[in-house]
């Protein structure tokens, strides 16, 4: 019996191999927003079983993301920070870009709203009653999407929480929104992932609706002509479903609670 359930087992091996082998793997880097909102467990399955293909994530901030891109780590890249992206290109080392689609930016906090900024619709004057305020801000401090925007409005609101009110975490969306929950401090966040830990942290959104925080996401092939190793014809599909009718309608559907959380890209 033992040998015969052995011989079974070697010829399902041996039948199987010859399709998981031709299965092609892309390597995907991509924001934390993207895969802590749930958003690609929702996208990449439908993508792989179409395809026949496996796309391996790495989830870091977009600053990362694009390094990994840069140095051929990976094939292809889904990010957001335009004016990096537009640099990425511009230097050679991304082809294709598409946009993809895009949320928004808030600003959470606390239910109490220490700062009296609740409702507020111009960010920039929200980040200066923080400043002003005896309260913390959690920055993510790893130079991702959410933090180069995040560095804009304290640049433009020309004041920063000092010493212990601001605090750089250097680390990806969700652990920031627990750290904020925790230390009851406010932070700026992509809508997607707010709406993903929005129960176990019970933070509030506080600031919303100012055109400043309208927040793209682009999708970029790495260059072959940088790196002859990467799986070009992979970026491609995947560029090419993504932006699909197809994939636009998978994304919209993705509604967690009932919410919508990304949109078909403004023309």
């Amino acid at each position: 019996m033992q040998r015969r359930s052995l011989l079974a087992v070697l010829l399902c091996a041996t039948f199987a191999s010859p399709s998981l082998l031709a299965q092609e793997v892309i390597k995907l880097s991509t924001t934390t927003s993207t895969e802590n909102s749930g958003l690609l467990k929702h996208l990449l399955p439908v993508f792989e079983a179409k395809t026949n293909t496996r796309v391996h994530v790495i989830s870091v901030g977009t600053g990362k993301a694009l390094e990994l891109a840069k140095n051929g780590d990976v094939d292809v890249t889904l990010v957001h920070a335009r004016e990096m992206e537009d640099k990425f290109v511009e230097e050679g080392w991304g082809v294709d870009r598409r946009d993809v689609m895009y949320n928004d930016f808030i600003v959470v906090g606390p239910e109490s709203d220490p700062a009296r900024i609740k409702g507020s619709k111009d960010v920039v004057d929200a980040f200066k009653r923080i400043a002003g305020a005896n309260v913390k801000f959690i920055s993510r401090g790893d130079n991702s999407g959410t933090d180069v925007m995040e560095k804009g409005y304290w640049q433009r609101a020309a004041v920063k929480p000092q010493g212990a009110n601001y605090v750089s975490a250097g680390l990806g969306m969700g652990e920031v929104l627990n750290m904020a929950a925790e230390m009851r401090a406010y932070t700026l966040t992509d809508r997607a992932t707010y709406g993903a830990y929005k129960a176990k942290t019970g933070l509030a959104i506080v600031v919303e609706g100012d055109k400043r925080m309208y927040n793209p996401y682009g999708i970029i092939a790495v260059n072959p002509a940088k790196h002859a190793g990467v799986n070009y014809k992979g970026a491609k599909q995947l560029i090419e479903w993504i932006t699909s009718p197809e994939g636009q309608a998978r994304i919209a559907s993705f509604k967690p609670a009932g919410e919508q959380l990304f949109f078909a890209p403004l023309r």
